[in-house]
């Protein structure tokens, strides 16, 4: 007897769910799907993601073209320091003056720091790390600041570095003949490549040491680097056009150079301080371009994560509605479009009864027919 009338129940319940529908019920169902909200299409946004890629790399080839033309120019800058501070062929380099050292240690450290900065800049570029692009924008600014010093430095101090260079040719003038062979090669190519002869002229000269034995009160005896043509004797530097000085030692020249090298030689020194405040400039705007784009990249890197995460949790709540569509089929739907979750607890509770063999149901919805 129990068994049929649970038999019954079950006929009841599936003639219920697969009925034929009726006009309000397929009425219900419509508005019901009419009124749930369509997921949002991925279209859009998949198209947004590729144009911001696009502008991105295109960002990146330029950023990279930038950072290699700041790396030239910051080697450059530091081959400047290397030049002041190593190199055998310049004025500069026997300059005693303190403040020139100092720029030359400036513009070595700048160099080096650009190598540096470069690398930074590579590394976050290519891996997009906002992190890096951080460093990066944060060694430009102190790397500006200090070509900015280096920059007033050498502005400040022109003059006592044009002093330090005059007493520098000085002093060579007075040794030259028993000094080094570098700074007598230094003057003899400033006097040739000037065509000039002395500081301020050939009575220069008489203040050197091996003049100032030959008891001279004229520059009859020069290098032969002040002449236009010299015939130097051999293992000699010096030359004179009066016959009566002709030796061994001092051999025939012609033509003296009447002008001194004091203004070729300050033309020279604010040439290379104005090449090295050109490569400044250039490189301070080359690098505030660089923290432009790099800005640029930063908050691209960042909405392009946040795309990222918006597309994940577009897929997640894609899973979630297909999970809850799948679950609605397990409730009874009621003719008004609402799911009866009386009726499934009531169908789980038969089953139950059926298995572990026990009484009737007590479900609410059968209290009222025992």
């Amino acid at each position: 007897m129990e068994t049929a009338w649970i038999g019954l129940m079950f006929k009841d319940n599936e003639e219920v769910n697969s009925g034929p529908e009726t006009g309000d019920h397929r009425t219900s169902k419509r508005h019901s799907e009419e009124e749930r909200p369509s997921p949002p299409s991925a279209a859009p946004h998949q198209t947004n993601v590729m144009k911001l890629e696009v502008k991105i790399e295109l960002l990146k080839f330029f950023f990279s073209f930038l950072n290699a033309l700041f790396l030239v120019l910051g080697l450059s800058v530091g081959g400047c320091g290397i030049w002041i501070l190593l190199g055998s062929g310049s004025f500069l380099n026997v300059l005693p003056s303190d403040e020139l050292q100092v720029v030359a240690m400036g513009l070595l450290m700048i160099g080096a720091v650009v190598v540096l900065v470069c690398l930074v800049g590579c590394v976050g570029s290519s891996s997009e790390s906002r992190f890096m692009l951080v460093v990066y924008c944060g060694f430009l600014i102190v790397l500006v600041l200090g070509q900015l010093f280096v920059m007033l430095l050498l502005l400040i101090n022109r003059n006592k570095i044009n002093q330090a260079l005059t007493e520098t040719v000085q002093k060579i003038i007075f040794d030259y003949g028993n000094s080094s062979d570098i700074n007598d090669r230094m003057m003899d190519a400033m006097q040739k490549t000037g065509r000039c002869c002395g500081l301020n002229g050939a009575s220069n000269w008489l203040g050197n040491s091996f003049v100032q034995t030959l008891n001279l009160s004229a520059p009859d005896v020069l290098p032969c680097s002040c002449f236009e043509s010299h015939s130097p004797s051999f293992n000699s530097s010096w030359c004179s056009e009066n016959p009566e000085f002709l030796s061994a030692a001092i051999g025939g020249g012609a033509n003296v150079f009447k002008e001194g090298c004091s203004g070729r030689l300050q033309n020279w020194l604010q040439e290379n301080i104005l090449t090295i405040i050109s490569m400044d400039v250039i490189l301070i705007l080359l690098q505030m371009i660089d923290v432009a784009m790099a800005a640029s990249l930063y908050q691209m890197f960042g909405k392009k994560a946040a795309l990222k995460r918006d597309d994940q949790l577009f897929d997640e709540g894609s899973d979630a509605d297909s999970n809850l569509d799948g679950e609605q089929n397990y409730a009874f739907a009621h003719p008004d479009g609402e799911e009866s979750e009386l009726h499934r607890t009531n169908l789980i509770n038969h089953q139950d009864h059926a298995v572990h063999g026990a009484g009737p149901p007590r479900g609410p919805a059968f209290r009222g027919q025992e």
